[in-house]
């Protein structure tokens, strides 16, 4: 059993959350849910400005995986 974290398969971007404090010119304090297993104190090369999607854009599901004839 794997017992480290593998970050090629951690997400890379996780959720929308609010800046609760500006600590300094580098480091933000973020409103995180109870659930969510990081610290709250990130460094802001870490923290990206939310873009919404254009009008009339549409998010496509991605199409269901088939595994020896079985869909996943």
């Amino acid at each position: 059993m794997i017992s480290q974290r593998l970050e090629k398969l951690t997400e890379k971007l996780i959720g929308l959350y609010k800046v609760k404090t500006i600590i300094s010119s580098n480091v933000v304090e973020l409103e995180l849910l109870s659930m969510v297993k990081i610290h709250p104190v990130v460094n802001v090369s870490r923290v990206h400005r939310y873009t919404s999607q254009v009008k009339g854009q549409q998010k496509e599901a991605p199409q269901p995986v088939i595994v020896e004839g079985k869909e996943e």
